[in-house]
């Protein structure tokens, strides 16, 4: 592992970083802010100071305690939701391609049946009947994304399925999970690790623009895309508080996808 990272490009090492260093925020968050979540500590919009290492938000909450606890909530949400959308995908597109016949046909047009709306709109219709708890929420998101895992899981199933390797396994008598698991998922790692990666992006991404119309992770809870609703209202009058949780978003996205971008280039087989 430390020999592939020595080998890896500067962008890679970048982007490591920049995850490390907001997972480490994240885990540590009760340690790292200096004040609790939700506390008022000062005025409306106080500039940067000693006191305030970012300023204070619109009620006179400490920025830096908002983006740390922010960076939790957010990045926590995001792995949770990214990780259910991957099982749920992954696992019916794996069954699609091994069953095939009307088990495949069901389950690929109830996935294009789900495609065929606009995700955000989706999203918004079940929020807005159901509301905007941590649990919903993350199902919703979890279930409008595995769709798109659902697609890759199953293309890349089906070029694996016709192997000789699994008709041996077939062969053999194995059943269906046994292929799953043993023959067709450790072929598929490689093209599934860096989707997860693209779709955790997308999904953190997507959060945050819930969060900014109000339907995402709810206040009194930090959150990023929250924080730019929230103090929109300030460049107005010449701060760019919302700039900082607006930064953050983009800080972390480019992360990743400089780690998804070199994984992608390792998966292919191609050298310099």
């Amino acid at each position: 592992m430390l020999s592939l990272l020595r080998q890896s490009p500067l962008s890679a090492r970048i982007g490591l970083g920049i995850v490390i260093l907001n997972c480490l925020v994240a885990v540590f968050a009760p340690w790292i802010a200096p004040y609790e979540e939700t506390a008022v500590v000062g005025d409306v919009w106080e500039p940067i100071s000693a006191q305030f290492f970012l300023g204070t938000d619109h009620i006179g909450r400490d920025l830096f305690t908002r983006m740390v606890y922010g960076a939790r909530n957010t990045i926590a949400l995001a792995f949770l939701t990214t990780l259910l959308s991957f099982l749920l995908g992954s696992c019916l597109g794996f069954v699609a391609a091994v069953k095939k016949g009307w088990i495949d046909m069901g389950l690929s047009r109830f996935i294009d049946m789900i495609m065929s709306f606009p995700t955000l709109i989706f999203a918004l219709m079940i929020l807005s009947v159901l509301g905007s708890s941590i649990p919903t929420l993350i199902f919703t998101i979890a279930l409008l994304d595995s769709t798109r895992v659902y697609r890759l899981s199953r293309a890349v199933a089906m070029d694996i399925e016709v192997m000789e390797f699994v008709e041996v396994a077939r062969l053999r008598g194995e059943g269906l999970w046994w292929i799953i698991r043993h023959e067709i998922l450790p072929n598929a790692m490689p093209p599934l690790t860096a989707e997860f990666g693209l779709r955790f992006c997308f999904v953190f991404l997507f959060i945050a623009s819930l969060s900014f119309l109000g339907l995402g992770i709810q206040p009194p809870l930090a959150d990023w895309g929250g924080m730019v609703r929230e103090n929109a209202g300030a460049i107005t009058f010449g701060i760019f508080i919302p700039l900082i949780p607006a930064g953050a978003i983009a800080f972390l996205t480019v992360g990743v996808n400089m780690i998804v971008d070199w994984f992608l280039h390792l998966s292919s087989g191609l050298h310099e």
